[in-house]
């Protein structure tokens, strides 16, 4: 086989898939080489779902003690909740790749948030009247839209399959 049939395949003579996938694209977190969209037919693997859920937990967790901070100290804290709901929400889109990265927690985060607005039959509820509650839910949504809508991170250039470069 010479040169130039080594990066064809057999059948038509297409280009072969070489690397170039990145870890994001794969679903995979390993180095194997592997076509764009695989990782939608493949299996989910344990350990992204698991990521996931512990997303779905801090978001969780976050969206509680946001609840609790920004009616404690208004301005400062309403800013410190958004903030770190900011910082969950695209550390997510971050770790994970996909915009499924800011829904999980975005999802954790809003039921936290529902739950805590429903109250008790006795009246009390985590959230008081006034503007706070209402910029705090608002922002919480709009902050988790712009994340997930975000585009791509740069990713590192492919290999351009020529030898010695």
């Amino acid at each position: 086989m010479s040169g130039r049939e080594a990066g064809r395949d057999g059948a038509g003579g297409r280009p072969k898939a070489t690397g170039g996938a990145t870890r994001a694209d794969t679903g995979a977190g390993g180095g194997a080489p592997a076509e764009y969209g695989a990782w939608l037919t493949s299996p989910p693997k344990p350990g992204r779902i698991a990521a996931y859920l512990a997303l779905a937990v801090l978001g969780a967790v976050v969206g509680t003690a946001g609840a609790l901070v920004q009616g404690g100290w208004f301005p400062g804290g309403l800013i410190l909740a958004l903030a770190a709901s900011a910082g969950l929400f695209h550390g997510g889109r971050t770790a994970t790749g996909s915009q499924f990265g800011v829904g999980a927690p975005a999802a954790g985060w809003l039921v936290a948030v529902i739950l805590l607005s429903l109250g008790r039959p006795e009246g009390d509820g985590a959230f008081g009247a006034g503007i706070g509650p209402v910029i705090y839910l608002l922002g919480g949504a709009v902050v988790a839209v712009m994340c997930a809508t975000m585009s791509r991170s740069p990713q590192p250039a492919a290999n351009s399959g020529r030898l010695g470069k």
